[in-house]
């Protein structure tokens, strides 16, 4: 039997896999081909919308989509692919449970996506968070929000202070989506805790750049700028992290405060298995080098049997029309790619030509919290109200099937009836706790206690 591996099930990955099981359908069913799909987490994330699972804008099992419910022709395997070996056209994959083992192709999708890029600054490794998965999303807001609780039971002093400040590192487009989003929960937040006075809340955004969002054109991101620090955050362009330890942010500009939540979204980086674990050709920053069609090599050196695409790959960007320009990694080349390498495979199986991968930019859009956005596409800039109702309708089209459209929408209807849901499940994180506590005596209270002011 011919097996077909993809490594990673993120967009490219999901994508190819669905594209692939309709095409190789009669053969799937006949036994003669055989997909198999490599993942630690037995789902794709759509990161468009971890901004808004941070607010609680969309619930977090939404911005999720199966593989085994979507992907019904398909081997999925619960494990993490250690070395590509394509010399011997073998995976090495180790497991959740057991021993690794060697899974051998005919042919491989490479598809690993990146990783979240973090530098060695002190505190970093202990105490930030990422913004990269679902879960880290939620722990994010439970952050929060429980943070919120035991700052409302405090008296005013650092403790309190520390817990109503929050530091995000990373000026990109997750990072300021996912810090106006969680600024805006916050501020929605105050009606709940009367304790709390608006002007205790502290949120800073640092970028070592000088600007923020280098998608966007200049105005577009002063603008961005204008308006969070106009709802209250500090900005901090041209200044790097120097230290994250003992419950405090140090900048490379002198400025120090104290942090009870900092995320880091500093952008992204080679996922090691494909810069260091391959006998693929990879350039010096880690990605797959591929042919315009998606095949892994150059067209002077090409690697029969290997395809790559998605974040993890050095795509040509043949509509920048620069010698040497490489595909953006994002969500929507990372879709487009998956499609167009599944068709490509297809053609070289049945011996027809391939096509070049090539797409022009339908634009960048982003929220800015709770009824605010921006938008560009060629010069055009949208703003306001109108760019954050085109984000929500573009990603709403964009999640795959129609079925997480449909919750999506359902959790966006609810919210604008009954508003945010601000029940925090940072317990779920300690499930047992409950239960163990059950089982230790409770000792007896004294009879003195000191009284607290109101």
């Amino acid at each position: 039997m011919e097996r077909i591996v993809v490594v990673g099930g993120g967009y490219a990955g999901f994508t190819a896999a669905q594209k692939l099981e309709k095409g190789l359908r009669r053969e799937l069913r006949r036994g003669e081909v055989e997909l198999a799909l490599v993942d630690p987490r037995p789902y794709m994330t759509y990161q468009p919308f971890l901004p808004e699972v941070v607010a609680g804008s969309v619930e977090a099992r939404h911005a999720a989509i199966s593989h085994r419910k979507h992907l019904h022709h398909t081997r999925l395997v619960d494990g993490t692919v250690e070395r590509i070996d394509h010399a011997t056209r073998s995976v090495i994959v180790r497991p959740r449970s057991g021993d690794p083992y060697r899974l051998r192709y005919d042919t491989v999708i490479v598809t690993a996506g990146a990783v979240t890029r973090v530098f060695p600054v002190p505190g970093v490794a202990q105490h930030a968070i990422g913004m990269k998965h679902v879960e880290e999303a939620v722990m994010i807001r439970d952050r929060l929000l429980t943070s919120f609780d035991r700052a409302a039971n405090l008296p005013r002093g650092p403790e309190r202070a520390r817990l109503l400040t929050t530091a995000f590192v990373g000026g990109g487009f997750s990072g300021v989506e996912g810090f106006a989003e969680l600024m805006s929960l916050a501020h929605d937040l105050l009606r709940s805790y009367p304790e709390i006075d608006e002007s205790e809340l502290r949120f800073h955004l640092v970028e070592r750049n000088d600007r923020i969002l280098p998608e966007v054109s200049d105005r577009p991101g002063r603008w961005v700028v204008e308006q969070l620090e106009r709802r209250g955050a500090s900005v901090h362009l041209g200044a790097g992290l120097v230290s994250a330890e003992a419950g405090a942010i140090t900048l490379s500009t002198g400025e120090s405060f104290p942090t009870g939540l900092l995320v880091w979204t500093a952008g992204n980086a080679a996922n090691p298995v494909i810069a260091t674990h391959t006998d693929l050709p990879v350039d010096a920053r880690g990605y797959v080098v591929v042919r315009p069609d998606l095949g892994v090599g150059t067209t002077d050196d090409p690697v029969d049997h290997a395809w790559a695409a998605g974040d993890g790959a050095a795509v040509p960007d043949l509509a920048a029309g620069s010698p040497g320009a490489l595909v953006v990694p994002n969500a929507q080349n990372a879709v487009r790619q998956g499609r167009r390498l599944a068709r490509n495979l297809l053609a070289a199986r049945r011996g027809r030509r391939t096509t070049a991968y090539v797409h022009h930019s339908l634009g960048v859009v982003a929220t800015l919290g709770l009824g605010s956005g921006i938008s560009e596409y060629r010069g055009l800039v949208v703003r306001g109200r109108l760019a954050w109702l085109m984000h929500r309708g573009y990603h709403v089209l964009a999640i795959p099937t129609w079925e997480r459209k449909v919750r999506v929408l359902a959790v966006w209807l609810t919210a604008w009836m009954f508003g945010r849901d601000v029940v925090s499940l940072a317990s779920v994180q300690h499930p047992r706790a409950a239960f163990v506590a059950a089982t230790h005596p409770v000792p007896a209270p004294r009879d003195e206690a000191p009284e607290r002011a109101a």
